[in-house]
This record gives C-alpha cells, structure tokens and sequence, in this order.
C-alpha cells in the first residue's frame, strides 16, 4: 500500500509580519531557517535570533523568503516591533524525495477519488514515485479527506509516497471583495462565461506566490525531477515520460502546456470523472503554462513559480502538453456555466482515453448534419425592424429588390407617421410581410424580439440565405452587376459573408427633402476606420443550414460546434475570417477587414433634420438610450467621398418607380414624408431641439466630422466637447494623434 504523510505549514500572524512557513535545513553542518513572508508584510522592524544576518533572500512576487544562519542548538526568535516570538520550524524532509520523480499539485477541494484516480494514471504512465499536495480546504472542514485518500490509495504501489501539506493561515488573496461575490475562483475559463463565487480565501486565487519555493525547500530540492501538476491536470497517454525529459533538457527544465477539456454532460446523479472530458474549445487559444524540472541540472539562481521557472530558460525543443480537466476543478450542475457550450467539439484523444483506456461511456456530442439547400439558388430573405421610419422604406425596398433580395419581413412597433400602415398595404401587395414587434410581451429589446420572433417564419424557416439590416442600411455590392447572384459568383464556397460598414455622415446636409439617401449622401468614413468602435461593425449574410441555432443582429448566434468546420465565412472581399470569431465575432479588425466585393453602407445620421426625429423616436434595439450629440459624433463621418453605390442606383430607381406607379403606395409614402415633414417643424419649434440642431449643423461639429481617423477611443466614448479648439484647428490632412483619459462622469 502507497504511504502517505501528513504535514503542516508553520503559520504566524505577527501583526505586520506573517510567517507561512518555517523550514530548517542543515546543510554541510550549518543550521540554516528559511522564512516564507506573506507579500503583504513589512518587514522593517523584523528580526531573527538577537540580530542574525539573512544568508539568502529572494523574493517571488513581492513575497520574501529569507534563509538565516543559526546556532547549532539556539530556538529561534523572531521580533516583530520589539514582540519575541519563538517559531518551532518545520525540518525538511528531503531524504523522502531523493532522487524521484515526483509532482507537486494544489488540491482545491477536489475528493478523494479523483485524487487517487489522479495519482494512479501517473504511476502507470509517466513512473510517478512521490507527489506533495498542498490541501487549500479550510482548516477543520474537511478532515475526512485524508482517510479517504489513504483508502483510495490502498491499491497503489507501495513504493508510492504522497505528502498532503496544509496551513492553518489562508493561502488566498482575494481579488475585489463584493457582497455577492466574496471572491473569485481563478483560472475562469471565459470571459464571456463566469465568475465563479467562492466562500473562503481557501477557494480564492493563490495568495501564497511563494508557495513553490516552500515545496522546494521543504520536500524537493533533491528530487530528480518536479512536475508542477495540480490534482485535476492528466499528461497524455502517448507523451513521452515529463520527468525524464527534464532530466534531459538543457538547462533542466521544460515547459507544460495545459489544454483545458471538458465533459459535453455527466449523467444525472453520477460523479464528475476524468474520463467524461472528452471535449476541447475549437477556438482556444494558448494554454495554460506549467513546467518540470530537474533540480540538480537546473541553474543555482531558479526560482520556482507557479507558471515557470524564475531564471531559467526551459527547453523550447521538449515542450509537452496536458490536459486541464475543468468540471473537476471548478465542480458545477451545468458545463454551461463554466464553458460556452458553442464552443466544444470532442477531441478524439481524450474520447480514445476515456473509451479504451478508463473504460467508460461518456455522454457524447449529437451528431449533427448540416441542412441541404433548397435546389435551385433558393430564396434571400432580410429580417429588419422599423420605427416611424415611413419616408424612407420605398428606397430601401426597392434597393434591395433589385439587387436580388426575394422576401424582406418587417417588425414595427410604436408607429406615428404610418410606417406600419404602410406595411400592412404592402405586405396586402406581396411587396413584404410585416408583423407587430412582439417586445412587450417578450420583455426583449425590440431587435432581438423581432429576431427571435422571426425563427418560426415560413419565410425566414425556408430562405436559403438570411440577414438582419436596418433601413439605414444597404448591401453595396462592388462586384459584376452589384446583384447578389455576382457576389455568390465571386465566393461560390462562402456560407456565411460579413459585411463591414461603411459610416455614411450626412455630408453637411442641413434640411430634410424627398429624396433617395443613397443619392444625398455621399461621404463616409475611409475603409481603414478602427475608430469609434462601431465602425467596424458588420452584419452578415449566411446561408440557413443549421450551422446555427438562431438569429442575431450582427451575425447568426447559438453555433453547433459539431458544424464548426463546415463554416466557410468571408470578409467582404472574400478572405476567410478566423475561427476565433466564429462565436462572437461582430467587428471587423485590422485583420480582417475587407471592402473589395461588398460593403454596408450605413447612412446612421442622414440629414440634420432627419437625425432630430431619430433622437426624438429612440432606437430600435436600445429603447433607454438617448440618441444625442455624442450618437452624431460617433456615427457622422464625413472624411472622404465614396461613389461605388452609384452604379447600382439605376437599377434602384427602375424598381422604385414600379412601385411609385401605384397610387395607393404613392399615397402612403408622400403621406409618410408630409409626417417626417411636420414632426422636423414641431421639434425644431421647441428651445430645446432649435438648439440642438444648431449645435449639429454648427461648424465645430462639421469639422470634427472630418477629423475621426485622428481621434483615439477616449474620444468617441466622452463626446465632441473634449476636443479643444487648438485641437479642432489642426489640418485635417497631416499626420497627428488625439485622446484624453477616460474618467467616470464620461464613460458611457
């Protein structure tokens, strides 16, 4: 039966100073203590035994550990502000670890049988003989632990010896205490994923950064080889043995890389195994680093941390990988709370391993087949929403006909000017389908109502290819005709074309008239535009195969990640974009921009007039947000001409025409314009948008609108009223940069 010892860090409290521990070493006859500090201590009226000189200090991350010399039989005294205090060190045990492969793990609450399950697959795989495990449970909560462990063990071999290492002085150092998150677990696998809430410091990010330094003084400095694993981390089945090629590498030491894994689900009422995790995130990047080294190879001057070797270059040629098995490291009822579910695909080793090597039945992944397409080119469909937007659907409409759009659904709600009504004599044509936006009821953002509420649409459920623009926004479409059908021609293997915008400003137009936008407006933003945020933005045309689960503004969302590599997704100019956008990717960047075969022209502001109903009506997905002058600024750009939509206009003004011809739609739409009309002289009745307007069509903002590319973030998120006038004087066509702090009163 494998042994097993129980040891205990010496801890003190000692006002400004706490000791972690306290180890004693004899080395060529000399007694020697080293003293682990807490990072947090001052150590400015500190002393050891009447004044003893430290021999060695080192410190590891802002952590001192200090080595003194002493007397051969004298206690030792530490004084902290003229307080003596006499410590009993700890004597190192390294005769147990010489000349053996052993890991050093931290235990963060992970039971017994995983630990054994832990241990065992290291004996048989990698010739693991010792192992030290720091136990971070709170002191008195779990004493079971160790017996079970040792019960667990008891088919172990004998020749196996397991230290478990625990402190009586937390060992975490919490990240910003709140009341509903007293701290953080670390290593969360997302951003976008979670913040897991932890009870105690024992649970919370490693405090102790010297703790490596501890294991070394106190158990491993003469061990043959130390592998920095913790209790839930595997290496492979085929991996070369770690402890040898540390014994083999220059310099003596090698770098782990961890592969985060996890279960696609566990069975209901069953334990969390490592043989469930058979899954990987098909867009991880990097990996979590963690090394092996050979004491007696590795240089004198090595300092041991967490994710490397202080001082110490590993061997590049030697680097090997292992798995991270993350529903045992941060245990939870759902995998989706620790990992977005979007991402997983199953990895073949580790189904292989759990499979024939653990001889368990995992929950696998639903098997998936994308959909087929329609024969034919099939149908294109837009779903969009509208608000009191009634002067300028003809255009828009007939734009997107003429270019090859099929079916266009149309969502309102809170209609003034009879944009609705308007649809609904439309949709009695043929010309659209038009629904009332379901938000209330749905206690969702208009958008994402409508969105959703489109799913279930025959002409949504049925389309070959769908995408979501507003009627601000038009598919440009440089190539051949400026049909869809040539833009198809020009990426026949695309499923999915993002479209980046194009911020169209409104080109120092004051007054509203009845006339297409696309004809008005004729400045914009330059293609190489990473400021303000939004003007990266895309949307995106994909085709309906199942590769997602459901609408999104930007681009479709819910990915089956089974489908991952049937994605072949664009830019608009035709260069595949990267899987790490495949999930959330919504913006273009220096990367991946592309405006060679398509852009989005994106006329967000129009007219001055204009833009004073659209702050008046609010936005269609943002009903609590105001539409005011930092909205103008970030969206009008008026930096340079942009002429390529004018080639497509003739085919446009053909289809508006036809619709024109009849007199009920000519009707509604001059009634919509005389509505525009009189709510842009009510508004610019009052003090407050007479003002507000003038402010618009002043000519600070009409210089600023020109000067975008020189502005930094900051910028944009404050408003126009941080850029001073020496600033707004400044030539438009030289070279210079921009920015202010951002504070609190003007993040937004």
């Amino acid at each position: 039966m494998a042994r097993l010892i129980e040891r205990r860090m010496v801890g003190h409290s000692l006002g400004a100073v706490t000791v972690l521990d306290a180890v004693e070493t004899t080395r060529d006859g000399q007694r020697r203590v080293t003293l682990f500090f807490d990072a947090d201590s001052d150590l400015t009226n500190f002393s050891v035994s009447g004044g003893a000189e430290p021999h060695h200090q080192i410190s590891v991350g802002g952590a001192a550990c200090v080595t003194y010399d002493l007397p051969a039989q004298d206690d030792v005294t530490v004084s902290v502000d003229g307080r003596d205090t006499e410590i009993v060190p700890a004597q190192a045990d390294l005769a147990v670890f010489e000349g053996k492969n052993t890991l050093a793990a931290v235990r963060n609450g992970e039971d017994a049988d995983t630990v054994a399950t832990w241990l065992r697959h290291h004996v048989e795989t990698q010739a693991l003989q010792c192992a030290v495990i720091l136990d971070r449970a709170q002191p008195k909560t779990d004493s079971a632990f160790v017996h079970h462990l040792d019960t667990a063990m008891a088919t172990l071999p004998d020749d196996l010896t397991v230290v478990i290492l625990s402190s009586d002085l937390p060992l975490g150092k919490p990240d910003t205490p709140s009341e509903a998150h007293p701290f953080t677990v670390p290593e969360a696998p997302g951003k976008d994923r979670m913040e897991i809430p932890a009870p105690s410091p024992w649970d919370a990010p490693l405090g102790a950064m010297s703790l490596y330094e501890i294991l070394r003084t106190r158990f491993l400095s003469d061990a043959r080889a130390v592998a920095n694993l913790d209790v839930h981390d595997l290496v492979p089945l085929d991996s070369p043995n770690i402890f040898d090629s540390a014994v083999a590498a220059d310099g003596g030491v090698i770098a782990l890389i961890g592969r985060h894994c996890y279960p696609w689900r566990v069975r209901k009422g069953q334990p969390t195994l490592f043989a469930d995790h058979i899954c990987v995130q098909f867009d991880a990047k990097g990996g979590r680093q963690r090394w092996c080294i050979a004491p007696a190879k590795a240089p004198e001057a090595a300092i041991w941390r967490l994710i490397r070797i202080g001082n110490a270059a590993p061997d590049r040629t030697r680097t090997q990988l292992f798995y991270r098995h993350m529903a045992l490291r941060h245990p939870t009822p759902s995998i989706s709370k620790i990992v977005p579910k979007t991402s997983l695909i199953e990895h073949p080793p580790l189904l292989e391993m759990a499979e024939g090597h653990w001889g368990h039945k995992p929950v696998r992944m639903p098997e998936l087949e994308p959909d087929t397409l329609p024969k034919g080119k099939g149908r294109r469909a837009i779903v969009t929403t509208m608000k009191n937007e009634g002067p300028f659907i003809l255009e828009w409409l007939a734009y997107h006909r003429a270019i090859g759009f099929d079916d266009i659904i149309v969502y309102t709600n809170d209609c003034t000017d009879g944009t609705d009504t308007m649809l609904q004599m439309l949709e009695r044509k043929g010309i659209v389908q038009h629904r009332e936006n379901p938000f209330r009821e749905t206690g969702l953002k208009p958008q994402h109502a409508a969105l959703q509420a489109s799913e279930d649409e025959p002409v949504i459920k049925d389309a070959a290819w769908v995408t979501c623009i507003d009627v601000d926004e038009f598919v440009n479409i440089k190539v051949g005709d400026g049909t869809l059908d040539a833009l198809f021609a020009a990426v026949p293997d695309a499923n999915m074309i993002a479209m980046t915008w194009r911020l169209f400003g409104n080109g120092d137009v004051h007054d509203y008239i009845d006339q297409p936008i696309t004809e008005q407006f004729l400045r914009c933003a330059p293609e190489f535009a990473r400021k303000p945020h939004q003007a990266w933005g895309f949307k995106t045309l994909f085709q309906n195969i199942g590769l997602f689960k459901k609408l999104g503004v930007h681009r479709p969302k819910g990915l089956n990640p089974q489908l991952w590599e049937e994605i072949n997704w664009v830019n608009g100019s035709g260069q595949p974009l990267p899987r790490e956008m495949y999930r959330n990717g919504w913006r273009s960047t220096t990367d991946t921009y592309g405006y060679d075969l398509v852009q989005l022209n994106h006329y967000a502001v129009r007219s001055a007039e204009s833009f004073l109903v659209k702050r008046d009506r609010g936005r269609v997905n943002h009903v609590d947000r105001d539409q005011g002058l930092a909205y103008w600024f970030r969206m009008n750009n008026n930096a340079e001409e942009e002429l390529s939509i004018q080639t497509r206009l003739p085919m446009m003004r053909e289809e508006l025409a036809r619709l024109m011809a009849d007199p009920e739609i000519a009707q509604a739409h001059h009634a919509a314009v005389a509505a525009h009309r009189a709510k842009i002289d009510a508004l610019r009745a009052t003090e407050t948008y007479a003002n507000f307007f003038a402010e618009l069509t002043g000519a600070r903002l009409e210089k600023l609108s020109r000067l975008h590319s020189h502005f930094g973030s900051n910028v944009f998120l404050s408003g126009p009223e941080v850029v001073p006038d020496e600033v707004l004087d400044r030539d438009t066509d030289e070279d210079w940069f921009f920015t202010v702090e951002l504070t609190g009163e003007t993040a937004h």
